[in-house]
């Protein structure tokens, strides 16, 4: 999957550890996926992790439990029978992890990422695992994929059908095209700026063709922002590196009314100012 951001390493700024902040709930949390109780060696351990400009501003630390919607798609979990959660460009998983501790149920969530070392850990014996990575301690579903390999993921008109879908054995799936229509809740945050304008198009339509029909139904994210959308610098990346970010105006346009039938969803959108020097975009798409 080529990224269309323009990311230069020689000109990444150098790690800054002022970054690395935890709250009280988000070490409870870290400190039982990692087994490591004290403070001082989670920090260390969570420092030895590859920076990738989003994992280097310690963005993974901060997961879907910061949006609006993280109460109702836990809801979704508790209530709607299989109803089954996606979060794609996982990474680390963190998010995944996070949703199954608070009760969604882990059987019934897939993390996907490109590469399957990304998923959860970096779990080459040369590099640090950021979890404990076995089926005991997260019984998840994890399966590597291409959102542009058709094969992986084709693009389908979002579902009308509403009528409660039969369960899916999860832990057969090769891909995600056999789950049109039946994922109740997709998380993708810090996924979708990394794609120029055409393409971030592309996988909001692949993403819409995946989600439920049903009511409640949403997909949710947060990622580089702008006041009005176009090429902004990625401050995280280091200088002259760019891509492209909406503003909450024409991403609220583009899952309504083109992505999927106007009037048939509730998108809500906001800028956020964020310690990096960076603005995000927190959103959600809610089907009605």
């Amino acid at each position: 999957m080529p990224l269309d951001y323009t990311f230069r390493a020689a000109s990444r700024p150098t790690l800054d550890t002022n970054l690395y902040s935890l709250s009280s709930k988000q070490a409870e949390f870290f400190k039982a996926q990692t087994g490591i109780d004290g403070d001082e060696d989670l920090k260390k351990h969570i420092l030895e992790v590859a920076p990738y400009p989003c994992i280097h501003a310690f963005l993974f630390l901060r997961y879907m439990f910061n949006l609006s919607v993280y109460e109702q798609i836990l809801e979704l979990g508790r209530k709607r029978p299989d109803a089954v959660l996606l979060d794609i460009g996982c990474c680390f998983g963190t998010d995944s992890r996070k949703a199954a501790a608070d009760g969604f149920p882990a059987k019934n969530i897939i993390a996907s990422d490109v590469l399957d070392g990304n998923i959860f850990s970096l779990v080459s014996s040369t590099k640090p695992r950021t979890f404990q990575n076995d089926p005991a301690s997260y019984p998840g579903c994890h399966l590597p994929g291409d959102v542009f390999d058709p094969a992986f993921l084709s693009v389908a008109g979002p579902s009308n059908d509403t009528s409660p879908t039969p369960a899916v054995d999860l832990s057969s799936l090769k891909s995600l095209n056999p789950l049109h229509g039946r994922i109740s809740a997709i998380n993708a945050i810090s996924f979708f700026h990394l794609f120029s304008e055409e393409k971030q198009l592309h996988v909001a339509r692949a993403l819409a063709g995946l989600l439920s029909a049903q009511p409640g139904s949403i997909i949710c994210g947060q990622q580089v922002g702008a006041v009005e959308k176009g090429m902004v610098n990625n401050s995280v990346a280091g200088p002259n590196n760019w891509l492209f970010a909406h503003s909450p105006q024409s991403w609220t346009s583009l899952w309504d009314g083109t992505v999927f039938e106007k009037g048939s969803v509730k998108v809500e959108a906001e800028l956020v100012e964020v310690a990096s020097r960076r603005v995000i975009i927190k959103w959600s798409v809610v089907r009605l």
